[in-house]
């Protein structure tokens, strides 16, 4: 692979050009989505979890599937859920950005709950897998097949959330409701914008390929552990979509948009697990990752059990004026990548 050839101020230059590709894109997708939530009439926080989260996903999924059938089974597994960790302290950045109240308060939606509430399920599927026995059907773990069979199963209970809801969060003025806008406002059509949306994510597709091709290239050139560079630099990198989308999203004022793009990407990054586990033809991945890569599910677990917690609680306003569990979830964040460097 021509990657080889590649001199290491070429490897970083080209990682810091694909993260810059990924971030623009992430930047057009946000109107995109928020748009075709208007225009298909799912709501902003479905549509936050559905189109926004698995469009900007997609660079990642291509570095963990693609760093799984070279064989690399840290980069492939930390990448996947270092992501997850890396999107949950998005959203309490994005929490500062937005002054009127709380983002969790202000972003009050049953959908997000239940997405929240999901990835703590699938969050525990891969720590299952490493804790039992190895085996495999159809060269895949057990694990792999159920983590999709939940999150489809979760996609359509969260749909019956959002139309048949059994109880309502209580409305404070401070609470951004999801309304439509205006037909005059909302352009271009349907199909134009779900071509617009589809060519976007495959800009993002191919970066998430190259990505990972680098990655791969800097772990060894470097010297640094495979485990390091998919939580902390592909993750990050392919995670920059959901930055710049929660942040665009708050400013335009969708903020279940904001909400539901970061806990439905997380909730799709497990999918990755799947992918990986199916391009790793040496076995199962859930058994071959190490005690390290599974540091990254549990600061996820953590940082989304807290966010959770936000949700439920809908604190006003908290320290410098953002929430409680924001604060807490930089903090968790901030403390697992100095453990990390720390562990290097």
């Amino acid at each position: 692979m021509w990657f080889d050839t590649l001199t290491l101020p070429m490897l970083v230059a080209g990682f810091i050009m694909m993260a810059a590709v990924i971030a623009v894109v992430g930047v057009r997708l946000t109107e995109k989505a928020d748009h075709l939530a208007d225009k298909t009439g799912v709501g902003e926080a479905i549509a936050g979890a559905v189109l926004l989260g698995m469009a900007t996903s997609l660079a990642g999924t291509v570095v963990s599937f693609t760093a799984a059938l070279d064989g690399e089974v840290s980069l492939a597994f930390s990448n996947a859920v270092g992501g997850i960790a890396a999107q949950t302290a998005f959203l309490a950045l994005a929490d500062m950005v937005y002054r009127k109240a709380n983002l969790e308060h202000a972003a009050a939606d049953l959908a997000n709950l239940f997405q929240a509430s999901l990835l703590t399920l699938m969050l525990g599927i891969p720590l299952a897998a490493y804790a039992g026995p190895e085996v495999s059907v159809l060269g895949l773990h057990p694990a792999s097949f159920a983590l999709p069979v939940i999150y489809v199963i979760g996609l359509r209970i969260s749909g019956q959330v959002r139309d048949t809801p059994m109880w309502h969060p209580e409305h404070t003025g401070a609470t951004r409701e999801d309304r439509p806008e205006a037909e005059q406002d909302i352009s271009p059509a349907l199909a134009s914008l779900l071509i617009r949306f589809l060519l976007l994510t495959i800009v993002l597709g191919i970066s998430g390929w190259v990505l990972s091709k680098i990655g791969a290239q800097l772990s060894l050139r470097l010297g640094i552990s495979a485990t390091f560079v998919g939580a902390l630099m592909t993750a990050v990198a392919t995670s920059l979509p959901e930055l710049i989308t929660v942040l665009a999203a708050v400013r335009r004022g969708a903020v279940q948009l904001a909400v539901g793009g970061i806990i439905g990407g997380n909730t799709f990054d497990v999918l990755f697990l799947t992918l990986a586990d199916a391009g790793y033809r040496q076995g199962s991945i859930y058994h071959a990752i190490t005690k390290d890569d599974l540091f990254w599910v549990a600061v996820g677990l953590v940082m989304n059990g807290v966010l959770l917690i936000g949700l439920i609680v809908r604190q006003r306003n908290g320290p410098a004026r953002i929430g409680a569990e924001s604060l807490s979830i930089l903090l968790i964040y901030l403390g697992a990548v100095a453990m990390q460097i720390v562990a290097r």
